[in-house]
């Protein structure tokens, strides 16, 4: 071990010491609601969602919008919000297809489309938030991706080029060395690309109450530490067993996401993986004045393996992303939250990107599950005749997503034809990932390729080609 290795794990140790092992989003007893009760007995609905992240949230609300009269049931394993959406990094993107260049190489003839419709989703999001008197820190910030070795300067170049010969209305800005800098100081910044209109910045968890509490106020009845055990038909309608009682519903909207669906068909198409973030405590004026980061934007660099990170209102900085974990048989559990040498391995990459923050120590640590898929983008169908709808697979860009993929699913259910529905997006599946063990090694040996990808200038090898061709992905 080198001088200088063994100075940025003593760096690393230091801030992360006493550091809180819960998500910083969550640890908000001031506007953290308190539970609702479970169901004990039988209920019935003409719609029943289940699961209370932003899907079924969304689903629930919107499904009132439409039709107030409409009889809506809302049931949650534990508490709305406690998962992937309550525990995010506070990005809610426009974007439907995680990010445009995955989009271009997916849907080339149906982008601009899904861009519109996109930026129309993110309004909407905002709209709500400010009719409903959502206190959630929404800003539209916009995102800078940023370059961190010099192939990536060209490729954000590149991109920009791309989106404008495509006629996609984005509000994109290239801003080389001198001007990523002005914006945020970072001697790994080698060039930028600012998304001044297509992204904002939210505090998730307060996202989520909020959309709870509109829920409440609409008439929907929501029964928390209530899991859904068991999906059947009978008589017509929809039976759905918890612990306790049983749901009888006209129709089903799913909102599991990374947990396992009631519908068994869903789950290969599924890939639970954790991510995991860090959170400064509030930087001082100095330390502000030494970042210069005055615009609140969010940042990601352009690695495979990448960090995203962002300021909030009281001047702490997450910081997460870099390692994605995959456990055997897909399996989500609690000890999965915690891992310490992933935690390490951020705070020594925070402090090289930020070494003017040295000292700077870190408040929250902790993991979630994300529901990725192999096309990185949400997936949409039916079952049951048309009684039961689902969305899954947002790959973690789902805190602006999650609205659209209701709106589909409430369509579905409708059996409408909109302009929703009408998209290949929407019609089309994902490729599932292969069973056990394939897929554990599989999943394996895509993450070293793509490690080794990021050290060889983004070369992508054998591997990677292979399954850039067949339409098989895996992110974070």
């Amino acid at each position: 071990m080198t001088a200088r290795t063994a100075a940025a794990r003593t760096t690393a140790a230091r801030a992360l010491a006493g550091a809180r092992p819960t998500p910083y989003w969550l640890d908000d007893p001031e506007h953290r609601p308190e539970p609702a009760s479970a169901l004990a007995g039988d209920e019935r609905c003409d719609l029943l969602v289940v699961g209370g992240g932003y899907s079924g949230l969304w689903s629930a609300l919107i499904a009132k919008e439409r039709d107030p009269d409409r009889n809506v049931v809302l049931v949650e394993a534990r508490e709305c919000g406690w998962a992937a959406s309550g525990r995010n990094g506070g990005f809610c993107a426009a974007s439907l297809t995680h990010g445009l260049a995955n989009g271009i190489a997916r849907w080339p003839d149906e982008i601009a489309e899904l861009e519109r419709q996109g930026a129309r989703n993110l309004d909407a999001i905002e709209e709500a938030v400010h009719r409903y008197a959502i206190d959630c820190d929404f800003a539209r910030t916009g995102e800078i991706a940023v370059a961190t070795e010099p192939y990536q300067v060209q490729e954000l170049r590149e991109a920009a080029d791309e989106a404008a010969r495509l006629g996609i209305d984005a509000d994109l800005t290239f801003l080389d060395r001198d001007a990523v800098r002005a914006e945020v100081d970072s001697p790994a910044f080698l060039a930028g690309l600012w998304d001044r209109r297509g992204v904002a910045v939210v505090n998730p968890a307060r996202l989520a109450w909020g959309l709870r509490r509109a829920c409440r106020d609409a008439g929907v009845r929501i029964y928390e530490n209530t899991p859904a055990l068991e999906l059947a038909a009978t008589g017509g309608q929809m039976a759905v067993r918890t612990p306790y009682g049983r749901v009888l519903a006209r129709r089903v909207a799913l909102a599991t996401n990374a947990f396992p669906s009631l519908l068994r068909r869903v789950r290969p198409y599924i890939a639970p993986v954790y991510d995991y973030a860090l959170m400064t405590e509030p930087l001082t004026g100095e330390q502000l004045a030494a970042l210069g980061w005055k615009g609140r934007q969010g940042l990601s660099d352009s690695a495979n393996h990448f960090h995203y990170f962002r300021i909030t209102e009281d001047h702490r900085i997450l910081w997460g992303g870099y390692d994605v974990l995959y456990h055997y048989g897909s399996r989500i559990a609690d000890e999965y939250e915690q891992r310490p040498e992933t935690f390490r391995r951020l705070a020594e990459h925070f402090f090289a990107y930020f070494p003017q923050l040295e000292g700077v120590r870190f408040s929250h640590t902790w993991g979630g599950v994300i529901d990725t898929c192999s096309r990185f983008s949400p997936f949409f169908g039916t079952a049951h005749q048309g009684r039961v709808g689902y969305a899954a697979g947002f790959t973690g860009l789902g805190v602006g997503a999650t609205r659209f993929g209701a709106e589909v699913v409430l369509d579905l259910l409708a059996g409408e034809r909109t302009e929703r529905t009408a998209l290949e997006l929407v019609r089309r599946k994902p490729l599932p990932f292969p069973p056990e063990p394939v897929r554990w090694a599989g999943i394996g040996i895509t993450q070293w390729s793509l490690a080794r990808a990021d050290a060889r200038e983004g070369r992508r090898n054998l591997w990677l080609k292979t399954l850039d061709k067949v339409g098989l992905g895996f992110d974070s």
